[in-house]
């Protein structure tokens, strides 16, 4: 049988005893995962112990609970994982926790997610992202449901999510893509990755998808960021290209393995895409568009919000216009101009040219003209000169000057790069 709900008075009683000075639940040195602070006499099995306690509250509330992360804060992990099972919990607490408190697959889920090549990356871990979720962890508690730390994050790849999201813009858009968004996706997330950024994003369809793949063809780092559990392809259709992001670079979730993709989790989802970028860039999204979500949260967690802007007569773009007009988002129209908004020095775009080599010497037309080309695919001359500002004649001059350093070349498609050419 199950134990009876303990009464206020128990409640208030084994949280005033649960404050005492660290035994349980001892401090963790910031860099040893798992491991207590000196003088706390540490042994392995207190760092399996909290481990275990991170991935069975994980299970219980299955998302973002602040009344869950205050508790933790208050009392250490393993207390609060203690507090849950027994049911000595507050108010706010019993509630989210009643459905799977009695529910304890921690061990099996870490065995599982072990043998499909995974990991449970936790806040003792020394991947964990921390300076990246201080946004989280600064929110005006119950202003927003979802405005919570991740309890812990599900992955898949080789790559470490602390290095990984150093550098990092998120890409996110409409899901009925036109082909002007995903060829403004493919060039600008390509010379973004190509630049090395990595690319967030939620592996949706539309603009999401493109800004993966666009990254994984100048073979460029990409996170994907799911509303469900890692092993749980959504959408079914994208299973191959989240397989081809998992071997290079990184498959994310604070969802246990298992849970299936509901409507309120893509909107909790999204704080994590801004969470861990340096800024939100918006390619083509609907009055009402999930995109205009991420944006809200890149705006609360202090990120710059960018959107592209699209023809007037297209619906898919409204709503990148909508937040361009009301000072949502600042416009953007390629790769340099969002490193020159995300980037944290600040760059003026000039600068961010200088890489080394031939483009050291260029000149300042040279630089304007050999920017606007994209790092996949090629542009006429016309479209460069409306791009870059300069008149055509001067485009054509320059083209054929570059051409002469061996940075650009030519064909019936038009110019491009000759680096990293696709």
């Amino acid at each position: 049988m199950s134990a009876p709900e303990p009464t206020e008075g128990a409640t208030v009683e084994v949280f005033a005893a649960s404050r005492m000075p660290a035994v349980v639940d001892p401090p963790v040195a910031a860099d040893t995962p798992g491991a207590p602070a000196a003088g706390f006499g540490a042994v392995a099995g207190e760092s399996d112990e909290r481990r275990l306690a991170w991935v069975y509250l994980s299970r219980v509330v299955q998302g973002p609970c602040a009344p869950l992360s205050a508790l933790i804060e208050s009392v250490g992990v393993v207390e609060a994982a203690r507090a849950v099972r027994e049911r000595a919990l507050p108010e706010p607490l019993r509630g989210p926790t009643a459905l799977r408190r009695d529910i304890d697959m921690a061990a099996r889920d870490l065995e599982t997610i072990d043998r499909i090549g995974g990991r449970v990356v936790t806040p003792d871990d020394p991947e964990w992202p921390a300076w990246r979720m201080l946004g989280l962890a600064q929110l005006e508690p119950g202003r927003d449901r979802d405005g919570a730390l991740p309890l812990v994050l599900w992955v898949r790849g080789p790559r470490s999510v602390l290095e990984s999201s150093e550098r990092a813009v998120a890409v996110v858009g409409a899901r009925c893509s036109t082909g002007y968004g995903n060829r403004v996706t493919e060039e600008i997330a390509g010379d973004l990755a190509g630049q090395g950024w990595t690319i967030v994003s939620g592996a949706a369809f539309g603009i999401d998808a493109m800004a993966h793949r666009a990254a994984l063809a100048v073979e460029g780092l990409t996170i994907a960021v799911l509303a469900c559990g890692i092993d749980r392809p959504y959408p079914a259709q994208h299973a191959r290209l989240l397989a081809d992001l998992a071997e290079s670079g990184l498959v994310v979730s604070e969802y246990p393995l298992g849970v299936t993709a509901q409507k309120h989790q893509f909107l909790a989802r999204n704080r994590l895409i801004a969470a861990l970028a340096d800024g939100v860039l918006v390619i083509e999204a609907g009055l009402r568009s999930g995109a205009r979500n991420t944006v809200k949260w890149a705006r609360r967690l202090g990120r710059p919000a960018l959107a592209v802007p699209g023809p007037v007569t297209s619906a898919a773009s409204v709503g990148c216009h909508r937040m361009i007009r009301d000072g949502e988002a600042i416009l953007v129209t390629r790769a340099e101009e969002v490193v020159d908004e995300a980037g944290p020095l600040r760059l003026s775009i000039s600068g961010a040219q200088t890489s080394g080599g031939p483009e050291d010497r260029l000149t300042e037309d040279e630089a304007m003209v050999f920017a606007t080309l994209p790092r996949i695919g090629s542009r006429l001359p016309l479209e460069v000169s409306r791009q870059c500002g300069l008149p055509l004649p001067m485009v054509r001059a320059t083209l054929s000057a570059l051409e002469l350093t061996g940075l650009v070349t030519s064909d019936e498609s038009g110019w491009h790069r000759t680096a990293r050419r696709r």
